[in-house]
């Protein structure tokens, strides 16, 4: 460095100012770190640990999504189960009555009073099974149940019926038919086993069609189906409805595979659990006690049999529910323990050290002090000119 007296050029002042503005940059980052806790408060504080914590966060955050997931999966469990121990109870009620009227001792009169109550448990079973919801949906009549598009007429042959889309809410598997008669005002629609008729009249425009650029819904609640019907002009349809269009067509409803939870944060088979709700209504294929009778001594010892089964079944849905209830109770103590661990692991890339901080603050602190200082001594340098001068 040159040794020169000059005025035009205070090199130890320049060297002092950048000194100074380098530790007012640093004292500026541990204040800003200190505020905020955060060692990353910016891309430039560190690239590559800001794109790893990234990746932490949202692991973490699917993970904690998890866990509220599998929190309310077991709360849908719950529900179902708790109504399948009201039918344990009824089926075991059902196979009281059905030993007594095994018995010589009451005749055929009182077997007609206890085919009425086997009738009224039968019917309250049904009931049940449609009134075990959870989020608006139906649980124990065949839960996760699709409906198959392709074998659909009324959905596969949209441009014509005006179909735009169809809804479950618990409906059983199966084929349901459309009857709609142009000019009555009515659409009804059955399985075979039961249909509901509403009214549509209202929902119609005056050329019996949905109006323009409107869509109408027809909610076929007892059977658990909502049908979309569009009008001309409907963005996303391929046609619009006129009464009459859906006589004949049908939806075919296949038996799903139950409801799937996802507890885990990625996009993985393992990272889902797959629950199976049966049909559980006693008119269902899987309880199957429509044929039992015990109006007569024969059929009531038939029946005792076939009630044998319904109650183990249920025990078996009952047992299989209680299985993925511990299931989900481990996974949300694994995700808990993963949550734990991934933060810790975003923390220490992310996190401020509070202490080394503080200990750079004070430095920087003392450093800008001192910058200060000896800023104003190399001011005063070129005055030594002025001696020369005199």
């Amino acid at each position: 460095m040159a040794l020169t007296l000059n005025v035009n050029n205070n090199i130890a002042a320049l060297n002092t100012r950048r000194h100074m503005n380098l530790t007012n940059k640093d004292l500026g980052t541990r204040l800003e770190r200190l505020s905020s806790g955060l060692r990353i408060n910016g891309a430039d504080d560190d690239a590559a640990g800001l794109s790893i914590s990234e990746g932490f966060r949202a692991q973490i955050s699917g993970l904690n999504m998890g866990v509220r997931n599998a929190e309310q999966g077991s709360n849908l469990v719950q529900v179902a189960e708790g109504s399948l121990n009201e039918v344990s109870a009824m089926l075991i009620r059902l196979r009281e009555l059905a030993v007594q009227s095994a018995n010589s001792t009451v005749n055929n009169l009182n077997r007609e009073s206890m085919e009425a109550e086997v009738n009224q448990i039968k019917q309250e079973i049904d009931r049940i099974a449609y009134s075990t919801v959870y989020n608006d949906q139906v649980l124990l009549t065949g839960f996760g149940n699709l409906v198959d598009d392709a074998a659909s007429t009324a959905v596969s042959t949209s441009a014509a019926t005006g179909v735009t889309n169809v809804l479950l809410s618990g409906a059983p598997d199966g084929t349901y038919t459309f009857s709609d008669s142009a000019g009555n005002g009515e659409v009804s629609l059955g399985n075979g086993t039961v249909s509901q008729t509403i009214t549509i009249g209202t929902l119609l425009d005056t050329n019996s069609a949905v109006a323009t650029g409107t869509t109408s819904v027809l909610n076929f609640d007892r059977l658990g189906v909502q049908v979309t019907l569009a009008g001309h002009g409907v963005g996303n349809a391929t046609g619009s409805y006129v009464e009459g269009d859906l006589n004949g067509t049908s939806i075919v409803v296949n038996g799903g595979i139950g409801g799937s939870f996802q507890v885990g944060a990625d996009d993985t088979a393992e990272d889902r659990l797959e629950v199976n709700l049966g049909d559980m209504r006693a008119s269902g294929n899987i309880l199957n006690l429509n044929t039992v009778s015990l109006s007569t001594m024969v059929g009531a010892r038939s029946a005792i049999t076939q009630i044998d089964q319904a109650i183990e079944k249920v025990s078996n849905q009952r047992g299989a529910l209680g299985s993925v209830m511990n299931r989900l109770q481990h996974t949300i103590n694994f995700t808990d323990n993963s949550i734990e661990n991934n933060t810790n692991s975003e923390a220490t890339l992310r996190d401020a050290d509070v202490a080394v901080e503080g200990t750079d603050f004070t430095r920087s602190q003392i450093l800008t002090q001192a910058a200060n200082s000896m800023l104003a001594q190399a001011h005063l340098k070129p005055q030594a000119a002025l001696s020369l001068l005199q």
